[in-house]
């Protein structure tokens, strides 16, 4: 059974930069495809970004491109996000997930949450 543990989160100003991990346990972290989720306020859960099990191929919800990357650490069993150039539309509680595939986990089909870490950017 899969564990998931963000940290990272935390009030920032508008422009500026954090990064999130995930701490994966309980399973094979390598054979698991990452990826990461947000929710803001009222709204639904919404795809962030994917990596695949050996960091070859990312994804990204055409929001973030450009501004967020995803990366892992298979030695550390642990999934990044580094967020740069943040905005006020940002703030949300972001989750990580792992999957057994990109197709599925794209579409938030897994059983594996984290608890959630919280991101407020102020504007």
């Amino acid at each position: 059974q899969v564990q998931l543990v963000e940290s990272g989160g935390g009030l920032v100003q508008a422009e500026g930069s954090l990064r999130l991990s995930c701490a994966s346990s309980g399973g094979t972290f390598s054979r698991y495809v990452m990826g990461w989720f947000r929710q803001a306020p009222g709204k639904e859960r919404e795809f962030v970004a994917t990596i695949s099990w050996s960091g070859s191929r990312e994804y990204y919800a055409d929001s973030v491109k450009g501004r967020f990357t995803i990366s892992r650490d298979n030695a550390k069993n642990t999934v990044y996000l580094q967020m740069s150039s943040l905005k006020p539309e940002d703030t949300a509680v972001y989750y990580c997930a792992a999957g057994l595939s990109i197709a599925t986990l794209n579409k938030g089909t897994t059983d594996y949450w984290g608890q959630g870490t919280q991101v407020t950017v102020s504007s």
